[in-house]
């Protein structure tokens, strides 16, 4: 089975063919197909190939599922005895990829 480890909003994903993950919101519509040039490493099948710091021609290929937003987070800042407090919410906005396609 190939994987491979890609880059995207800063954060790292491990993917394979047929996953559906959540990475920070890509533009684009439900539907369309988008390609990710950030990997990192790709892996399976008894061989490796690792980037430093990019796989050279080496691209991710998924299809839009959803556009959706995380669950809500409070944060909350406190200094005690000072009368001071504050709360604040955040919903990420993300994009549900479904990774169709490897190529190394």
């Amino acid at each position: 089975m190939k994987y491979a480890v890609i880059r995207s909003g800063g954060k790292q994903y491990r993917v394979a063919e047929g996953d559906v993950v959540r990475i920070e919101k890509l533009t684009g519509e439900v539907g369309e197909t988008v390609t990710l040039a950030d990997v990192l490493f790709v892996g399976g099948n008894g061989e490796v190939k690792i980037g430093a710091p990019l796989v050279a021609n080496a691209k991710v290929t998924g299809e839009i599922v959803d556009q959706l937003r995380a669950k809500k987070i409070r944060v909350f800042k406190k200094k005690r005895r000072k009368s001071y407090s504050r709360q604040q919410g955040h919903r990420q906005y993300l994009t549900a990829l479904k990774i169709t396609a490897i190529e190394a």
